[in-house]
């Protein structure tokens, strides 16, 4: 019977003409299981490597030295020299974090949430940004809704300031976006903002959605 002998960075495979392969460097096919559960957004089970590896080498895998390969794995990731482990959950396999590390995480994810903004404080955000300098109450014309609280909120995250007053009755103060406002979004002047004509009707429309909490 033919054989097909494949070379790669990580070991040789040794196909039969049939589809069957006979050996495959665990080395190799664990580095392979390694970036699928790494990469998966949710636990990702046998059945799933087994057909992306099949796709991958167009040759039958046993299920078995998938399961090992996960084994190895699991034993490989269990030593505390690493903050992460491979954990059997939902039917498949994922990697989670240790429950040694519960705290600084936690910490970490509560001061995210602080720094999230809300849909209201968006929605405000965007118009002051594309019309700046903007007045409260033209911002809320727009909107549809009040933008007391948003613009409190941008206010207190710096991402928006005070540019002076308006020369309309009553002297209203108008609106701008800071410089720390380029740097939450990553860019580094305002013409890098995309064009409001580049965004679809349905994504565009603003002043439908209710005030949230922040």
């Amino acid at each position: 019977m033919a054989a097909y002998i494949f070379t790669t960075t990580f070991a040789s495979i040794l196909i039969l003409s049939h589809g069957n392969i006979r050996t495959v460097a665990m080395d190799f096919l664990v580095n392979h299981i390694e970036a699928l559960i790494f990469c998966s957004p949710k636990p990702i089970t046998i059945d799933e490597m087994v057909k992306v590896m099949e796709e991958m080498f167009e040759a039958e895998i046993p299920a078995d030295d998938v399961r090992q390969a996960v084994d190895t794995l699991i034993g490989k990731f269990k030593v505390d020299d690493f903050a992460f482990e491979i954990v059997h959950i939902g039917g498949g396999y994922q990697f989670l974090t240790k429950p040694a590390y519960q705290t600084s995480i936690g910490l970490h994810l509560k001061q995210q949430s602080k720094k999230r903004l809300s849909t209201s404080a968006l929605e405000t955000l965007s118009i002051i940004a594309y019309k700046q300098p903007i007045t409260k109450s033209e911002a809320e014309a727009i909107r549809g809704v009040s933008c007391d609280y948003a613009i409190q909120k941008l206010l207190e995250k710096e991402l928006i300031v005070i540019k002076g007053k308006s020369d309309a009755i009553g002297r209203p103060l108008l609106y701008a976006t800071s410089d720390k406002f380029m740097e939450y979004f990553g860019i580094n002047s305002l013409q890098e903002l995309p064009s409001p004509k580049d965004f679809a009707k349905e994504e565009n429309q603003i002043g439908e959605s209710q005030e949230e909490a922040d």
